[in-house]
Parts: structure tokens; sequence; C-alpha cells
């Protein structure tokens, strides 16, 4: 009993381990082994729309949502400090240090990453990977990197999209439905926001978290078995995959920015 258990945890030692191994080559061969990104700027170009403007009607749509209900609850508890004038510092603290980045990668993840992960999948099952090494054709560069580079460019763009949005809607809360100020709103915002430092935090997090839910997208839609099952089932990887390695991430990036 005991040695069957050992033998399944090292099994399953042994298979993430090189799971791991193949996500690495494949992210090390696709991105350092020089994209030919002069020959393949079409492809770049088709993947930005395709990865990131695709993903803009999401970004905005919950960005505006989000930064009302942010602006409504942040109301409803500064009116109790009498400290409502504080609601703009409230909602592009939030929305700058935490909410933007991550929720806009959870969106991301979940539009775009379940996308790349069905399409590569497709790709394997109906052989045209294996068609393009018949043909001298390396899919990593093919395939692969310009996806992978239009991910890292599309999600930190999406993420200030996505904080400009969310503090206009919680402007709108707070200005045009509450009462508050408009002077008020705009001046905590600028009194309490480092623009340097925190929009740079944000830019580091959505940018890890660009490389992290493109990466393993991409790389769940490369190793996926090629049937329809398993398609769906790598799809499904990706999204849990993704969210959970983003709200992980987000703790420790969190902690080595704000944790001094």
């Amino acid at each position: 009993m005991l040695l069957n258990l050992l033998a399944s945890l090292g099994h399953r030692g042994i298979k993430t381990t090189a799971t791991f191994g193949r996500a690495g080559l494949m992210l090390f061969n696709a991105v350092v082994g020089k994209p030919e990104f002069r020959k393949h700027a079409p492809l770049l170009v088709r993947q930005l729309y395709n990865v990131g403007v695709l993903s803009m009607l999401i970004i905005i749509v919950s960005g505006l949502f989000i930064g009302m209900v942010l602006g409504l609850q942040g109301y409803l508890v500064l009116t109790t400090y009498s400290a409502e004038t504080s609601l703009g510092m409230l909602v592009s603290l939030s929305l700058l240090r935490e909410l933007g980045p991550v929720v806009a990668a959870l969106l991301f993840a979940g539009r775009a990453g379940s996308a790349l992960t069905a399409e590569i999948g497709l790709m394997r099952a109906t052989e045209q990977l294996s068609s393009m090494e018949m043909m001298a054709v390396d899919p990593l560069r093919r395939v692969i990197s310009p996806r992978f580079w239009a991910g890292v460019i599309s999600l930190p763009l999406l993420t200030i999209i996505f904080v400009a949005v969310g503090i206009w809607g919680g402007s709108l809360v707070g200005v045009s439905w509450k009462g508050i100020d408009s002077g008020f709103f705009w001046s905590a915002m600028q009194n309490a926001v480092d623009w340097r430092m925190d929009l740079v935090n944000c830019l580091i997090k959505s940018l890890v978290f660009a490389v992290t839910v493109t990466w393993v997208a991409l790389f769940n839609g490369y190793d996926a078995i090629p049937t329809s099952a398993g398609i769906s089932r790598a799809t499904t990887r990706t999204v849990v995959h993704s969210s959970l390695a983003v709200l992980g991430l987000d703790f420790v990036l969190t902690a080595l920015m704000f944790g001094n």
C-alpha cells in the first residue's frame, strides 16, 4: 500500500517535472530563438488584432462596471467616516495596484488564452504543425512566437485601458450620481497616486501576467492530445492554471512591491 502510494507520487512528480521541462524548452525556442519579426511582421499584426483588439470589448465593459461598483461601495463606506471626498483616492489606488492588473489578466486568460489553446490544439489535431515541420518550417517561430509576443504586448495595453475606464466609471458614480465635487474627486486621486511608481508597478504586474498567461495557453495547446476531448481539457486547463498562476504571482509581486 505504502509502496504504491510512493510510486504514484513519484510518477506524478516525474510527469510534472517533464511537463515543466517541455514548457520551458518551448518558451526558450520560441522566444530566445530569434524570431524573424521582419519576415513574420504580418503574422504578429494579425495576432495583435486577434488577441488584443478582439479582447477590448470585455475589458472596457468589465472595467466600467467594476469601477462603478467600486465607486458605489467605496462611497457607502467612506460616508460612514465623512470622508467621501477621498473616493478618488480609493478608486484609483485599488485599480492601479490590484484590481486592474489582476482582473484584466483573468479576463484575458478567459477570452484570449482559451482561444489560443483551442487554435493551437486544433492545428495539432489537423496535423498542420506536422506539415510545417515536413516543409522545413519551424512551427515555433511561425505559429508560437507571433502569438506569444502578441499576448505580451496586448495585455499591458489592455490593463491601462481597464484602469482608465474603471476610474472613469468610479467618477461617474461619485461625481454624477452621488454629487461629490469633481475637484475633490480628481485632486484626491492626484495627491494619493504616485504616478511614476504606481503606474510602473501596474505595468510590471501586467507584463508578468501576460508572459505567464500566454505561455500557459500556448503550451497547453501545443501539448494537447489531438482529439476533441483532449482540446477541450487543454482549454479548461489553460483557464484554471492561468487564473491560479495570476493570483499566486499577484501576491508575490505585491509583497515585493509594497511589503516593506
